[in-house]
């Protein structure tokens, strides 16, 4: 299990790592290009200040840099630079740096250490954690990856102070999805505590910590998703990768794809009879509180045809015999991947009834 390190002092205590593990002080810094205009010119100043030698690396801030093509420049780049295999990647940005330097990390020269240093609140609370790594492909989401478990994350909330607000929202939905699939406690601490995580006092921390240690005890029962547990993780993901892709990969936070997808997959939690109109609603309410800009809104959720969404999801990793698989709700607070068939109809009914709660409580 890789370890999670909480820090104020973040090259000090990558060094401390280094040390206590022998590991050569040779880094490649796979930095997000606005993270980079931030905070690169000190973090290089500070990795050097700690006797590190590094190769800095700069990746595009879009998911469509998570592609064969951004992948395969960076083999050359660091061929070029003589990276082998003493070097230790360094992915410092959101989701995408770290799936992308992540999956090169795992192939080049057949693999390097990697350790990751998560900059947005998603990457923080879930991507960065439990060693998953992937790029995209036109076929679907995250097609193209492995399971490859980091060395070390490195958790430094202060690189969220520059996190535009639209990411915190889109950093919350991974914060809810852990309390909607496995802690009923935890969705009354989110309820109570909402506008807290959004100025980021100190219970932000709080939730954070628990969405970590949550991933965590679930990736260490099922690493490699054999058991069928960890797809829980996926929770409203088979519709959110699916508004991803027909969004293009590129006007859609994965966060508020999340979101939305969340929503539909509590709606056919309901439609089944396996959570109540209450516990929908409740979902509901707390889903109402995120604002998401009313034109991304229309355009790539209300605006998507329900036989567009299905259509979207077949490129589904968690698809069986062909037939597609959801993560669905028994209750708040338990979440169980779905054997049983379940009709296009049935999703597509979902999705009406996802979008109709949606125009409810934000008045479109």
């Amino acid at each position: 299990m890789s370890k999670v390190i909480f820090t104020h002092a973040l090259c000090s205590d990558l060094a401390t790592h280094f040390e206590e593990k022998a590991i050569p002080k040779k880094l490649v810094l796979c930095i997000d290009e606005t993270v980079d205009r931030y905070f690169g010119t000190v973090l290089c100043l500070e990795l050097r200040k700690e006797s590190f030698t590094l190769h800095k690396s700069v990746v595009p801030a879009s998911e469509r840099s998570k592609s064969l093509a951004v992948a395969n420049r960076l083999y050359g780049e660091w061929a070029k630079a003589d990276v082998d295999r003493n070097y230790t990647v360094v992915a410092v940005g959101g989701g995408v740096v770290g799936d992308l330097a992540g999956f090169v990390a795992a192939s080049y020269m057949r693999g390097l250490r990697l350790v990751q240093v998560p900059t947005t609140l998603l990457a923080m609370v879930d991507s960065a954690i439990g060693g998953k790594v992937a790029l995209n492909h036109p076929a679907g989401k995250n097609l193209i990856g492995f399971f490859y478990e980091a060395d070390a994350t490195l958790i430094d909330i202060a690189f969220l102070r520059s996190l535009p607000e639209r990411d915190m929202y889109s950093g919350l939905a991974e914060v809810l999805k852990y309390a909607l699939i496995g802690d009923e406690k935890f969705l009354t601490f989110f309820e109570k505590k909402f506008e807290e995580f959004l100025a980021q006092r100190p219970a932000l921390l709080t939730a954070i910590k628990k969405s970590v240690a949550a991933k965590q005890r679930i990736v260490k029962k099922d690493f490699k998703e054999t058991s069928g547990l960890r797809a829980v993780l996926n929770f409203g993901h088979t519709f959110a990768h699916a508004l991803e892709k027909l969004a293009r990969y590129k006007y859609l936070r994965h966060g508020e794809a999340v979101l939305f997808g969340m929503l539909c997959a509590s709606a056919l939690s309901h439609r089944m009879g396996k959570i109540s109109s209450d516990e929908f609603q409740r979902i509901v309410h707390v889903v109402s509180r995120f604002k998401i800009k009313e034109t991304i809104v229309k355009a790539y959720f209300l605006g998507q045809s329900e036989r567009a969404i299905t259509e979207a999801m077949q490129a589904d990793k968690k698809k069986q015999n062909n037939s597609l698989r959801f993560v669905l709700l028994e209750k708040i607070g338990k979440a169980y991947l779905s054997d049983e068939p379940i009709e296009k109809e049935q999703v597509c009914n979902a999705i009406k009834d996802a979008k109709a709660m949606w125009r409810s409580t934000h008045k479109f």
